[in-house]
Parts: structure tokens; sequence; C-alpha cells
């Protein structure tokens, strides 16, 4: 089965480490994941600035690992990331800012999410309102 996954949470936010649990349940178990989605608050787990304390899991690092691991198409919503400070290279320059979103994210339109669920069987959603 293909499963397109929509994070809508940050990255210290219970349903952000459930969308990490369930994408590597949907590998281990052989299925397919056509696209990672990171929309709104979501687009902090591709940021490179983020801190975490010693004592709770670095979500955004596993996120990272993951995509690496895997290969994954993992893309963040570039206005979200814009309005929240998560900038690639090209857009960090753009605006005379610092880029804190580095390979393997990238930043793409919300068409992209709507090219996700229409090439998967199922479009799973973690966080948001």
């Amino acid at each position: 089965m293909k499963f397109a996954i929509a994070v809508f949470s940050a990255a210290h936010a219970p349903s952000s480490r459930r969308a990490l649990l369930f994408a590597r349940a949907v590998i281990e178990g052989g299925h397919q994941i056509t696209r990672l989605f990171f929309y709104q608050d979501g687009v902090y787990n591709a940021a490179s600035s983020l801190v975490t304390p010693q004592d709770e899991p670095d979500l955004a690092r596993q996120w990272r690992e993951l995509v690496e691991e895997h290969q994954l198409d993992a893309v963040v919503c570039i206005a979200a990331a814009l309005r929240r400070g998560a900038l690639n290279a090209e857009e960090a320059l753009r605006y005379n800012r610092t880029a804190t979103v580095e390979a393997p994210w990238v930043l793409s339109g919300l068409g992209q999410l709507h090219d996700a669920a229409q090439s998967a069987d199922r479009l799973i959603c973690f966080g948001g309102a």
C-alpha cells in the first residue's frame, strides 16, 4: 500500500512523534511512503536550528535520519516555512536571512500535498487544528 503522510505539528508535539512512529511502521510493514509533507508548524521538523533538551527525543534529527536512510520524498510547504523563518539557501539569500532548512528537505508548494494524495492509496494527517 502507498501512503502519503502530512505532518502539521512541531517537532516537540506528541502528534509529530506519532507520525514518525507511523512512518517507521509503514516502512517496516513493507509498504511505501510516496511523500512526507510538512505543513503549518510541521515545518519546524525540518529546521536545523532547533535545539532539543537533552532529556527529550530529538524528533527533528530522527525525521532527518528516516528520510535519508530510506531516501524519502520529504517536502516542506514553502509558504508555511517562510512564515516561520524556516528557509533553504535560496530563500535565505532572497530575504537576506540565515538558512535553516537543508537537504534532504525540499521547499515546495501546497500542490505537492495534493499530488501526494492523488498518487497514494491513503493520506494520513497528524496534528493541526
